[in-house]
């Protein structure tokens, strides 16, 4: 059984909410998708906005009832929130507490402190992938610029060679490992094991953050041969790190403990899966229960609790306020996916499923280069790597009947892989990265467009790889 997964209505269904033939299909989808990279990079719509609009333009050009679109729209958006919303909410409680109690510093202090010269490209990459465990994109890179610049200006190094493994740590993170919302929601819409998904992501992602991270960044910082900004050194150099008015910091220990707490127990539980694979076995049922992802994320936060919040001096009251700043920022985030998943529900309701199959059976395109191609072309048109995963899932659920069980996960980091390709003028990252750095569009592209284009490359070169042995 799927460890997360969540009730694919049409997937019982006897019949999809339209007769339309595969041609109507082909160019509602195209039609629908073309709406939403319109609303969100013509108009600056927001995506959630978008996506619901998309939705109901797909439904309207495929010739479903208006009622019967908006049902499985609201559908798909209930059952994914259901499914992945709660995931999500403790995953930034987590990465609050981690960045709030000083635990994040104490774990770049520590690592920085041990490394110097070749080896802190390596630091660099590794701090990175820890923190972005827990950590959304956005939030990963605003608590890491800093340290990255501080330590390129005192190393006396290029930017390039430190900025890029770093952010190829967290790219890769958000990208291919869950808890993150985008590798979430296309467990949950393929119907993968989220524990063996997380096992093989991990394999898949060594190797590529590697080559993208510390060897890339060998070339990048050739090309792009740039200092840290004077003018964000200087508000830096004069700013006190959040954690500074604590007075003391959880361990190292601790802090990476807890950080991959939840990751042990999901792992633990694919493992028991794999070698016991007795359901009724008392060992497997204990593993079921402490490795599903909502009793690991919750054990890690209640752990960090203690580990990060009380190790800090933390009282009840700012615990509470901690975990309550924490859920704000994310709402955005949950009415995404939500969208997304009502999206979703939407392209498998009006029959699209069918029409993949046919596809990729009449165009011998494997289903795993088949959701990488499509997640690289709406990754391309929409700019989010989120909205890229969602809509992509959606399109190849239907692919995963049949496989199994590692190979629906290999689907899922198909199109993890996919949502990365070639981030450019349309996404936030982009001009994220730009602005922090103090680059040009050129040299922008030229480093971290490149960089990761070559996670998606290698991702799902690494992919398919496995893909031959499992």
């Amino acid at each position: 059984m799927p460890s997360l997964s969540v009730e694919i209505l049409a997937a019982d269904a006897a019949e999809p909410i339209t007769s339309a033939g595969n041609a109507q299909l082909g160019i509602a989808v195209l039609a629908g998708i073309a709406v939403i990279v319109l609303l969100i990079t013509k108009f600056k719509l927001h995506a959630f906005l978008a996506l619901t609009i998309g939705s109901l333009a797909l439904g309207a050009f495929a010739g479903a009832p208006l009622a019967d679109t908006i049902k499985s729209f609201t559908t798909g958006l209930g059952n994914t929130v259901a499914g992945v919303g709660v995931l999500i909410a403790l995953g930034a409680i987590l990465g609050k507490l981690l960045a709030d109690s000083g635990g994040a510093d104490q774990i770049v202090d520590t690592i920085l402190a041990r490394a110097s010269g070749r080896s802190m490209p390596w630091a660099m990459v590794v701090i990175a992938s820890v923190i972005g465990l827990p950590l959304f994109f956005e939030v990963g890179i605003v608590l890491l610029i800093p340290v990255v610049l501080l330590v390129a200006k005192r190393g006396n190094y290029s930017l390039m060679r430190i900025g890029i493994p770093a952010l190829a740590g967290l790219s890769v993170m958000h990208g291919l490992i869950p808890p993150h919302p985008g590798p979430l929601v296309a467990i949950d819409a393929v119907g993968a094991n989220l524990g063996v998904t997380l096992a093989l992501g991990l394999v898949v992602a060594i190797p590529t953050v590697i080559i993208a991270g510390p060897l890339f960044s060998r070339y990048a910082a050739r090309w792009v041969d740039i200092p840290a900004p004077e003018n964000m050194l200087n508000s830096l150099e004069g700013a006190a790190r959040p954690s500074e008015d604590l007075e003391k910091r959880p361990g190292f220990g601790a802090t990476v403990a807890t950080v991959l707490l939840p990751v042990v127990l999901m792992l633990v539980k694919a493992l028991v899966d794999i070698v016991v694979d007795d359901p009724e076995n008392g060992v497997q049922k204990v593993t079921d229960v402490i490795g599903s992802p909502l009793i690991a994320l919750l054990a890690a936060v209640m752990v960090g609790m203690f580990t990060l919040g009380r190790a800090a001096g933390f009282t009840k009251e700012r615990l509470s306020s901690t975990v309550e700043k924490s859920l704000a920022p994310i709402a955005g985030v949950l009415m995404i996916v939500g969208a997304g998943g009502g999206f979703k529900q939407t392209l498998i309701d009006i029959g699209v499923g069918q029409m993949i199959l046919d596809f990729s059976e009449s165009w011998s395109i494997p289903a795993l280069l088949l959701a990488w191609l499509i997640a690289v072309a709406i990754r391309l048109a929409t700019g989010s790597a989120t909205v890229a995963t969602i809509s992509a899932a959606g399109l190849v659920a239907p692919l995963a009947e049949g496989m199994s069980t590692s190979e629906t996960a290999l689907l899922v980091l198909a199109i993890g892989a996919g949502s990365l390709f070639f981030s450019h003028v349309n996404d936030a990252g982009f001009w994220l990265v730009k602005e922090y750095f103090g680059m040009t569009v050129g040299q922008t592209v030229k480093t971290w467009s490149v960089m990761e284009t070559i996670i998606s490359v290698v991702g799902i070169v690494f992919v398919l790889l496995l893909s031959l042995v499992l």
